[in-house]
């Protein structure tokens, strides 16, 4: 349904986006994830018409809409769009908003379209209000059947949670991905939010400079990184230098099993927080270490270690444990690593994982 061959966006000397390649089926819903300035905004308003490729071309349904020579206006492109700003027109009403993004020919033959939507975010009520009088929640619906008012067979969407708290943000993005998945169109999402991007796509294309660094599943860029950038995209690790000794790699936490590194090469192994199992005293475990604090956050506790215990200027590593737990500063522990959640890549110079 949406192609891009070969993506390339500049801004005088700068490329923002470069030869990116990427297919998205009907009724998909992609995430562009990454940090800021890595090109995904850049990449949206491309497809949208509202910037013009150096090279390559994007296309929908089989029809080319923007190459460097020639560029199909946004109007006649199909697309709907939903900004991070909801860009509601403040003297219109809700239903106004809405129909204004139908065609004339939309509004006369479609008449329900508008009453239908309103039903489908349970707004019907809300129909002659005006957005200044809409809470965020309400406006950012309005904002999204207003994209959905003209049957688009692709909706791009921008940010489109970020300027809500969370609480709110949780329940209307789940809300708005049922709402696009019952319309069949499909979609790209920008964000920079990595849990938004596990729970609300089908697939998530990872981006740094202006590049694609991973495309694949949630649980594929999450559980299988191709590098430690990615890994450590989706939240937060501890970084050891690692040495490879035949059949091991050897890290002053424990050793893991290695999965084809050559040996004397030095490698980094990244272990999640999750990673990391604690036991007090005796026992086999990896290494000791001493307990410097621990955090309780509700689901799960933080607790913060290092290997020389009162040393507040010495490395600190970081275990996640599920609920309350028992152990205390001063305490002395032992730790064993999950090897599924540790991973292994060349030395930093390198981005190549094995």
């Amino acid at each position: 349904m949406l192609k891009l061959d070969g993506l390339s966006v500049s801004f005088g000397t700068k490329r923002a986006v470069r030869d990116l390649s990427l297919e998205i089926a009907e009724g998909e819903l992609v995430c562009l994830l990454g940090p800021s300035g890595c090109g995904k905004t850049t990449t949206l308003r491309a497809i949208a018409g509202l910037e013009r490729p150096a090279a390559g071309r994007v296309g929908i349904a089989g029809r080319v809409l923007s190459v460097a020579a020639r560029v199909v206006p946004p109007p006649e492109r199909g697309i709907g769009f939903l900004f991070q700003d909801v860009a509601l027109f403040p003297h219109l009403t809700v239903a106004q908003n809405i129909a204004y993004g139908m065609c004339r020919r939309q509004r006369a033959t479609d008449t329900g379209r508008v009453e239908a939507l309103l039903d489908r975010v349970r707004m019907r009520h809300l129909a002659d209000s005006y957005p200044h009088m809409l809470s965020g929640g309400e406006q950012q619906r309005a904002a999204l059947v207003r994209a959905l008012a003209p049957r688009p067979r692709v909706v791009l969407l921008d940010e489109p949670f970020s300027s809500l708290d969370a609480a709110l943000r949780a329940g209307l993005r789940e809300e708005t991905v049922r709402i696009l998945k019952d319309a069949g169109v499909t979609v790209l999402m920008v964000t920079h939010d990595p849990e938004e991007a596990l729970v609300s796509a089908d697939r998530i294309v990872l981006m740094r400079d202006g590049e694609m660094v991973q495309t694949g599943t949630p649980d594929e860029l999450y559980a299988a990184p191709v590098d430690a950038f990615t890994a450590a995209f989706f939240g937060a690790v501890n970084r050891v230098p690692g040495t490879v000794a035949g059949a091991e790699i050897r890290t002053r936490l424990g050793a893991l099993a290695n999965p084809g590194f050559g040996d004397g090469e030095p490698v980094e192994v990244l272990i999640r927080p999750d990673g990391l199992r604690l036991a007090p005293g005796g026992g086999r475990a990896s290494a000791e270490l001493h307990v410097c604090s621990v955090h309780f956050a509700g689901a799960s506790s933080v607790v913060r270690l290092s290997e020389r215990h009162g040393d507040p200027g010495h490395d600190h590593f970081h275990a996640r444990l599920p609920g309350l737990v028992r152990h205390r500063a001063g305490e002395t522990v032992r730790i064993a690593i999950d090897p599924g959640q540790s991973f292994v890549f060349s030395e930093p110079r390198s981005r190549s994982a094995r």
